[in-house]
């Protein structure tokens, strides 16, 4: 029931429960602590006045004997006010004098029995509304011996007591009301700038990202929610314009070979003639690898987007991927130098960073006029992979923007030129996941030069096999 209670009620109702709870038991333990230390004060206090009197009576026994009943021994001797009271009213102090028979010597006022002298803590006396505190002194008066005992009365004790408690018992529920209802008000306060950030993500839906929810003045854990909260939105919003982009511009890139191949096979349909032999075959064939590199790249971009990309950590020598895609490119018959490629060794996914080379390399044969230059070095830490060309380089202003999906700056990026404009996105996203980075500048060639920096490998591998992806040769 308990739990049902708690799992219905707000957060404001649990916590002017909780702070009225807490408060009570508090306030309720200290109350009763509090009349409990009054009570044994006032207790110990007549204690100590009975003792008195019982020692006065005891020292009075041993100088002169027991005194007379009735009469009080701090008296100056006048007996006519020291007149027996009745035994039905005892008096808030009385004593009696008892021999070693417990018979009564003598008292202060004639009472039905002798008061207790066994040690006995507390007596009713007929007529008395209130228990007696009993104290028993000894006395020695030559060779008769005496027991001294006084009897103070607690009514004293009970009446402040009951003056105490009266006003705990109409303040404690009043001091509990106004901890609700201040716990109540500033919960509510403090709760209101939730409930607004609640009903604004309540109209938050996938087309509204845009929308953000309120922040309130104050520097507190609610406005910490709100910043928080917003910057997740924005986040979100991001991603889904980048998605929302990546999916236009991908359905754009394939629709294009989509398009040249049914428009190749209907020419081919209509006029049969027309097209040379081998044509659409051949059509068929570039536009299919075209889509099948393209499938690929976007697969990687795939990947990196849900982090896959360098999780495989092996030791991979980087100089051994440049000088294949050297040698390849110089197959092709472009001029390559690959003087500058050293030694340089780095942890990560062989074949995310074997891609990372491929697409430096193709980017700058593809812009190259007639030559480029791969180098590979390893400097403080860092191993340095670099690719230039003298083709018509990157302007400064779209340096950055090189970098994104399905960007071409210029007409020497075109597709038919094999370009995708995913190459250097990918080139991005894999040397960030091992904790590189890529940059482009000048180049002392005249063209673009593209540079990934990538921690380099401790001299003795943790566990990683080194892989050596270009195979023996280190020099073509």
């Amino acid at each position: 029931m308990a739990e049902r209670w708690t799992g219905r009620a707000s957060v404001r109702l649990r916590t002017t429960a909780a702070a009225v709870v807490v408060v009570a038991v508090a306030l309720a333990i200290g109350a009763l602590v509090l009349v409990a230390l009054v009570r044994g004060s006032l207790r110990d206090g007549v204690e100590a006045t009975a003792e008195q009197r019982a020692s006065d009576l005891a020292s009075q026994v041993e100088r002169s004997g027991p005194p007379r009943s009735g009469r009080d021994p701090d008296s100056d001797g006048d007996d006519a006010d020291d007149e027996a009271e009745d035994p039905d009213d005892p008096e808030d102090l009385v004593w009696q004098v008892l021999d070693d028979d417990g018979r009564v010597v003598s008292s202060s006022q004639p009472l039905s029995r002798a008061l207790p002298a066994d040690g006995e803590d507390e007596v009713r006396l007929p007529g008395a509304d209130q228990p007696y505190l009993v104290v028993t002194e000894d006395a020695d008066a030559g060779d008769a011996s005496y027991d001294v005992v006084v009897a103070a009365s607690l009514e004293s004790v009970e009446e402040s007591t009951d003056a105490l408690v009266a006003p705990l018992a109409v303040g404690l529920p009043l001091v509990l009301l106004l901890v609700g209802g201040t716990t109540w008000v500033v919960a509510g306060r403090a709760l209101a700038p939730v409930e607004r950030i609640r009903r604004e993500v309540e109209g938050i839906s996938g087309d509204r990202l845009d929308r953000r929810v309120p922040e309130p003045p104050a520097r507190d854990e609610v406005r910490r929610l709100a910043v928080t909260m917003n910057a997740m939105l924005t986040r979100l919003q991001a991603s889904r314009d980048r998605q929302q982009q990546f999916v236009a511009d991908a359905s754009h890139e394939l629709r294009s070979p989509l398009a040249s191949i049914r428009q190749t096979a209907e020419v081919a349909r209509e006029h049969p003639g027309a097209l040379p032999e081998g044509e659409l075959a051949e059509a068929v064939l570039e536009e299919s690898v075209r889509m099948q590199r393209l499938v690929e790249q976007l697969l990687v971009l795939t990947r990196a987007d849900e982090g896959a990309l360098a999780r495989t950590r092996v030791e991979v020598d980087l100089d051994d991927l440049a000088l294949a895609e050297a040698r390849r490119v110089r197959r092709a018959g472009l001029a390559v130098d690959a003087s500058g490629v050293g030694p340089g060794r780095v942890q990560g996914d062989p074949l995310a960073l074997a891609q990372v080379v491929r697409n430096l390399v193709d980017n700058a044969a593809r812009h190259a006029a007639s030559r480029l230059a791969v180098s590979v070095a390893e400097r403080a830490g860092t191993v340095e992979l670099a690719v230039e060309d003298d083709g018509p380089g990157v302007p400064e202003a779209e340096r950055e923007r090189v970098f994104e999906r399905f960007v071409r700056l210029d007409d020497a990026r075109a597709r038919d030129a094999g370009g995708s404009g995913l190459g250097l996105a990918i080139v991005r996203e894999a040397v960030a996941a091992h904790g590189g980075t890529v940059g482009v500048s000048t180049s002392a060639l005249g063209g673009a030069r593209f540079v990934v920096r990538l921690p380099a490998a401790a001299a003795e591998g943790a566990g990683g096999a080194s892989t050596d992806v270009a195979g023996a040769s280190r020099r073509t």
